[in-house]
């Protein structure tokens, strides 16, 4: 059963070779790599890791992750994978984790979650600033949206090919991190059966956070409106 891992990037080159290798020996997979004309080279280094089993779309400029997800996911499916997965580029989601996530989908889930905040998961290196606002921001959306999932701002996840075209990609209207949340309530909509699996989420290994003040914002009134 095919599966691809799809991981947007934006000045990732200190990442992307080490993330990719790992991977690789986690996961037989197809790997997607959507770049955002990343001024570090990270585009570059994407194309010399690029070959069987390894694509890259490059956009011009930085889009949004909502839509870097999309196109991925978008090619994948045109692909014909059966299973597709997101993960960061910046090894805060630990790629030995991908094949729990995938033996989660096999087994009947139709979209799985890597979870920070159920039994089993945790955050390690993270500023207590920055735990505080990811579980804040979980806890908001849950409340929000009165859906039970713990972590439903978590953007390590397992979808079935059929759950993602079950979720309408067309009707997205997240840009930043409220796509993680949208994607994850539009399947519950769908009556999908969603399942957490616990993870350990880590700092960044290396490069800056993408998070912004602009992007907390626009979760903050995006996810009222999914309702």
């Amino acid at each position: 059963m095919t599966a691809c891992v799809v991981i947007p990037t934006y000045e990732e080159a200190e990442n992307l070779p080490a993330l990719v290798a790992a991977v690789r020996a986690a996961l037989d997979c197809t790997i997607g790599i959507v770049d955002d004309g990343s001024p570090d080279g990270t585009g570059e280094i994407a194309d010399a890791l690029a070959g069987p089993g390894l694509w890259v779309i490059h956009r011009e400029r930085k889009q949004g992750l909502a839509s870097a997800y999309v196109a991925g996911f978008r090619r994948a499916l045109a692909e014909g994978a059966e299973y597709v997965l997101e993960m960061d580029a910046d090894f805060s989601h630990d790629p030995a984790d991908l094949p729990r996530l995938l033996d989660a989908a096999r087994a009947g889930a139709d979209v799985v979650l890597g979870s920070r905040y159920i039994e089993g998961g945790g955050v390690e290196g993270m500023p207590l600033h920055r735990r505080l606002l990811s579980r804040g921001g979980s806890a908001y959306a849950r409340a929000v949206l009165g859906c039970p999932l713990r972590d439903l701002t978590g953007g390590f996840k397992c979808f079935r090919a059929d759950a993602l075209r079950a979720i309408d990609l067309d009707a997205i209207a997240a840009t930043g991190f409220a796509f993680q949340v949208e994607a994850t309530y539009r399947a519950v909509c769908a009556g999908l059966r969603v399942e957490e699996v616990p993870i350990v989420f880590h700092e960044r290994r290396a490069g800056h956070s993408k998070l912004s003040a602009g992007i907390a914002a626009e979760a903050l009134w995006r996810i009222p409106a999914l309702r």
